[in-house]
């Protein structure tokens, strides 16, 4: 009977066809098929390109590959979550198919799990293969996060970690399908530790994360995670309110006062237009809550898998 654990490593692919050989021989170098059973969880995201069709075509002989082929692109949170469902390793280990997760680091990660630890954290020590944009937007974006949130998300740590079984069942069983997974792994808490790793430049293809999307994964983040900014424009208008029922008293004061004077057109008019603004963008920030209360009351899915193939490995025997 093998009694040798079984290691998952989850990859979301989507038009990553220039990465999909260097990805699987990264994987096959670091592997240790003495000490574990492995599995390669691949997640075909929809891709248009020749990315499915070379998953579909690798036959690796130290691991197993199981290719989870998604009936159209659902982005990768819901990649990753699809993954996730398919890995039955004890230890389950995400990573980006671009090699800007070091395989290397996993060997590190194992020995920390076989310590007793249930999550192992992969912190980018340093950034410097991002733009100076990006670090400062990601480096706002966390301390914003942290500072709205009572679920802390830990800085600079992105999907690549180490999960034991347990950790994963517990996320896995959550019903949101409007899923923001660095906030997912952070709630589900376990004993955690970390290591630092360099993060590499990509090699090949482009990112798939413009500076919009990123945008709205750090929207859909923060209104998953926190409802301060509900909090805050109670605040807002509580002050708007107190403002405005000064100022009233200081006109019906001053009318009684000197009497009446001729109003003012520009300074009604800022006045309006001021208010509408404030009117407008905390009906902005309730429709962001709302808009996600009726996805989440429709109750689909986050994805829908067309098939699901093993390759390789001990299966292939």
């Amino acid at each position: 009977m093998n009694t040798r654990r079984r290691i998952s490593l989850v990859i979301p692919f989507y038009n990553e066809e220039l990465n999909v050989d260097n990805t699987l021989a990264a994987i096959a170098r670091v592997v240790d098929p003495q000490r574990y059973d492995w599995e390669l969880v691949a997640i075909n995201d929809g891709s248009r390109d020749a990315t499915l069709a070379k998953l579909q075509a690798a036959s690796p002989s130290n691991f197993e590959l199981i290719v989870v082929d998604l009936s159209r692109n659902f982005g990768k949170e819901a990649a990753l979550s699809a993954g996730l469902s398919q890995a039955s390793g004890d230890a389950i280990i995400p990573l980006d198919a671009d090699l800007q997760d070091p395989p290397e680091m996993i060997a590190a990660m194992l020995e920390k799990w076989e310590q007793g630890f249930e999550v192992v954290l992969a912190r980018r020590a340093d950034r410097s293969s991002d733009g100076f944009l990006k670090r400062q937007s990601a480096a706002g974006f966390y301390r914003v996060m942290n500072r709205l949130s009572e679920v802390k998300i830990p800085d600079n740590v992105g999907d690549f970690r180490l999960m034991d079984r347990c950790v994963v069942e517990v996320v896995s069983s959550l019903p949101e399908n409007r899923r923001f997974m660095k906030g997912l792994f952070a709630w589900a808490g376990f004993r955690t530790t970390s290591i630092d790793y360099a993060r590499p430049e990509r090699e090949f293809g482009e990112t798939k994360f413009s500076g919009w999307k990123l945008w709205n994964l750090a929207v859909e983040g923060i209104t998953s995670f926190s409802i301060a900014p509900l909090k805050i424009w109670t605040y807002i208008g509580v002050f708007v309110a107190l403002m405005s029922f000064g100022y009233g008293s200081f006109i019906i004061l001053r009318t009684a006062i000197q009497g009446v004077d001729v109003p003012g057109y520009a300074s009604l008019l800022t006045v309006v237009l001021f208010m509408s603004g404030l009117q407008l963008i905390g009906l902005g920030v309730i429709g962001e809550y709302l808009g996600r209360v009726y996805l989440e009351s429709k109750r689909r899915p986050p994805f829908v898998i067309r098939s699901v193939q093993q390759r390789g490995g001990k299966a292939a025997e």
